[in-house]
């Protein structure tokens, strides 16, 4: 009953969340330069029965907030209107670029997982050793280093030096074809959140084995691998997941310039192009999208930790 009354009242606010960043979006369009009806054309001939139904479509002569409320109701419906470029459909458009985007953020957060945390556990396990000391240097430098860089080594040593992966596009669709052409983008782009997942894991790890708990299981005689999956495991799992959930964002957010460096067809290029393109209404289809995913994270990750942790349990009844 508590997860329910919590998941109502996460969802109000996120339509609340999404009605302002509705607003932040739809002022795209007001706040771009020159005229409205120009940036609405495009290329197009801009003769009057052109510019009298541009002008119908987005009730440009009516007040700002009315012409908010017409677009909200559209967007809300799956309707951002049309790409000025190609003069699709702005949701057909992000929907042929999004499945590339998708498959490289779920690489990704399989290399963070797989990678960050049980690096992370290792070495919180064996703090003080040469081991954490390497992995505690290692996330200093994963950190650091900017991801264009780490996109222009990957593409020197194992595209062109070693010619292990392919460097340019996604592939012809195939499993195995597709897997080859993400591998160096999700590893560009995981190497920071890697690093980070890293840093967070250890750190939990060092709290819970410092716990009272976890002292009085060692004087019990409980074995090492009893106390790290009945207690550290359970109780780091909380704010690796948390981070985990932050890491996906930052993985489908961040794929703008991974996608552009790899010549990647997903969204994060096609928000690049329109961007330089002036096309409004996919910047706007873009931003409410991503703002969607993220709100719909957040609330997966709290109603995960709700789930895994009775504390959060009784905060939330609080």
């Amino acid at each position: 009953m508590a997860i329910a009354t919590f998941v109502l009242k996460r969802l109000g606010g996120m339509a609340a969340i999404l009605l302002v960043v509705g607003l932040l979006v739809f002022s795209l369009l007001a706040m771009s330069p020159g005229s409205l009806v120009n940036t609405l054309l495009g290329d197009q001939p801009q003769s009057p029965e052109a510019i009298e139904a541009v002008e119908a479509r987005y009730h440009l002569n009516d007040p700002f907030m009315t012409q908010y409320w017409y677009w909200l109701k559209a967007a809300l419906g799956g309707d951002f209107g049309a790409s000025i470029q190609s003069g699709e459909r702005v949701t057909t458009v992000i929907a042929t670029q999004l499945p590339v985007t998708v498959q490289l953020a779920l690489f990704v957060l399989v290399l963070v997982v797989v990678f960050g945390i049980t690096t992370g556990m290792a070495a919180g396990l064996r703090q003080g050793t040469v081991f954490d000391r390497v992995v505690s240097g290692a996330t200093v430098l994963g950190m650091s280093v900017p991801g264009f860089a780490v996109g222009i080594l990957m593409i020197y040593v194992f595209g062109v030096r070693l010619s292990w992966f392919p460097v340019y596009g996604a592939g012809d669709g195939g499993f195995a074809s597709r897997l080859a052409h993400l591998t160096l983008p999700a590893v560009t782009l995981a190497t920071g959140l890697i690093a980070l997942i890293m840093r967070q894991t250890r750190a939990a790890v060092l709290n819970v084995m410092e716990q009272d708990y976890v002292t009085f299981a060692r004087a019990r005689g409980l074995s090492r691998r009893r106390i790290m999956v009945r207690y550290a495991l359970r109780n780091t799992a909380l704010p690796v997941i948390t981070a985990s959930g932050l890491l996906l964002i930052a993985a489908i957010s961040g794929a703008a310039l991974v996608e552009s460096v790899f010549s990647l067809p997903g969204v994060g290029s096609l928000m690049v192009r329109s961007v330089n393109a002036k096309d409004v209404p996919v910047v706007q289809g873009l931003a409410f999208f991503l703002a969607l995913v993220v709100v719909v994270v957040n609330l997966l990750v709290d109603v995960v930790a709700l789930v895994i942790d009775p504390r959060t349990r009784t905060a939330a009844k609080g």
